[in-house]
């Protein structure tokens, strides 16, 4: 695909000149299953590629090292919602920032966002590697790691660390490519990864009989094919030539845009640390259980992740709203702006309710695709997909109601939903439930966290919609 090619999709922060016969912006206008899907499928897809990266390595190390190696993907994990939360403080904050000046006509000041973003976004997969590089094991030590995963965890990680520039260059770097226009180009350097990654894992795992080795390989040179893709695309920027003047970071314009990236990043942040407080409670408490340490990490591991790709799929549709909702907002189109809003929130629940009973019904066989146990790998497992998703259905309405919220100009609420579940509930309670309940506290607290996050969130949602004129 030739980047320079203008991409037939409606962008909410083009930049372009106004004649007397200028057709309506389609935001405003077009039909909305259409749009929302326009928007919507390109944010799903680069959700769910994210999710995939540590879903397919999960599936072959299962197969191939067993719960031990499933287990040292998840101590690893933290690392991985590191470079997310780096990607999105970046990459969302310029992409708003370049959109909102070039909604103002100044093309010269939104490239600068665009470049100090590009620069910052490398450089700082490049401090993340040598930290991780230079404290590996005291690192992974904290993030919950028993004795006998360490090893494992600390190959693993050793060589995805290496992956790490363009692995945040390619996350964030996707939402400059789109908000330069270009969403299918953004979509198709996510799915290369992506592909070359699923290609690559079993060849190296089983074909060269690399193990935790081969799955890392396969995992960073999908990710620096994906990065390069990005490199190629902001070399030929549409919206304008990037000069050595756009890559010189300055806080002007890097501190505004982190500003406007700030609710994705504490979020990122957020789920790091409860992964953090998971894992060591999960090895603490799993040590005085007829389970031991390393079942429960390892089962939490796989299950959290099979949640995160339909999950994922929320959050896709949710950013796919934004655009929609910010427009018609601005325009007083309220009744698109409720419809919209219906219409997400009735395809987010359609999504939950499937991976409810999915996760109800075949707990152990999906929990059995990533390799074999003891029947006390199974047990857990079983009883960690039916309580710890319990209300798995209403898990759309929270990041939803947030994204609605930042979307009609409320960041401060939007940015409270955003904390409800890790902050407010989920992490208090697994510090809470253990000591009386011991490791079955741990999976209550999910469900619990779930349902007061949807309510409050329901609830504010209800109340502004109904407020609209």
């Amino acid at each position: 695909m030739n980047p320079l090619k203008q991409e037939n999709c409606p962008s909410a922060g083009s930049s372009r000149s106004k004649g007397p016969t200028q057709a309506p912006n389609p935001l405003g206008s077009a039909p909305m299953g259409g749009l929302l899907r326009k928007f919507a499928i390109p944010s799903i897809v680069a959700m769910l590629v994210s999710a995939l990266y540590n879903i397919v390595d999960q599936f072959f190390i299962g197969q191939s090292i067993g719960e031990l190696g499933n287990a040292a993907t998840n101590v690893a994990f933290p690392l991985s919602t590191s470079c997310t939360a780096i990607a999105l403080l970046l990459g969302v904050g310029a992409a708003s920032a370049f959109n909102l000046t070039m909604g103002r006509g100044d093309r010269d000041k939104a490239l600068y966002y665009i470049g100090n973003a590009a620069v910052l976004l490398f450089g700082g997969g490049l401090v993340l590697c040598l930290i991780t590089q230079m404290f590996l094991e005291p690192m992974l030590i904290f993030f919950g790691s028993p004795d006998d995963v360490l090893g494992y965890a600390k190959e693993y990680v050793r060589i995805i660390s290496i992956g790490f520039p363009f692995l945040i260059l390619s996350n964030g770097g996707a939402h400059l490519v789109r908000a330069d226009g270009s969403p299918r180009y953004s979509m198709i350097c996510n799915l290369t990864g992506a592909i070359i990654n699923t290609i690559l894992d079993p060849l190296f795992i089983f074909g060269f009989g690399m193990g935790m080795t081969g799955a890392a390989l396969a995992t960073i040179i999908g990710q620096i094919a994906s990065g390069l893709m990005v490199f190629y695309y902001l070399r030929h920027y549409r919206a304008g030539r990037l000069t050595r003047n756009h890559l010189l970071p300055r806080w002007m314009y890097a501190g505004y845009a982190m500003s406007l990236g700030l609710a994705q990043f504490f979020n990122q942040l957020a789920m790091m640390l409860v992964q953090i407080v998971m894992n060591n409670s999960l090895t603490y408490y799993g040590a005085q259980s007829i389970y031991g340490e390393s079942i429960p990490l390892a089962c939490s591991g796989i299950i959290n992740k099979v949640s995160f790709l339909f999950f994922s799929v929320c959050i896709g549709i949710a950013q796919g709203m934004q655009p929609i909702v910010s427009f018609n907002y601005g325009a007083k189109q309220y009744d698109r702006v409720k419809h919209v809003a219906r219409l997400s929130l009735t395809s987010g629940s359609v999504i939950c309710v499937f991976a409810f009973l999915l996760f109800q019904l075949f707990p152990r066989q999906i929990i059995g695709l990533f390799g074999d146990g003891s029947e006390l790998y199974f047990s857990y497992a079983e009883r960690y997909f039916h309580i710890y998703l319990f209300f798995t259905f209403v898990n759309n309405i929270q990041p939803l109601s947030s994204t609605f919220f930042s979307s009609i100009g409320k960041p401060k609420k939007g940015m409270f939903l955003s904390l409800t579940r890790q902050i407010l509930f989920l992490l208090p309670l697994l510090l809470i439930f253990p000591f009386f309940m011991g490791i079955d506290g741990i999976m209550y607290a999910g469900p619990i966290a779930d349902l007061l996050a949807a309510s409050i969130s329901a609830v504010m949602l209800y109340r502004e919609i109904k407020s609209m004129g």
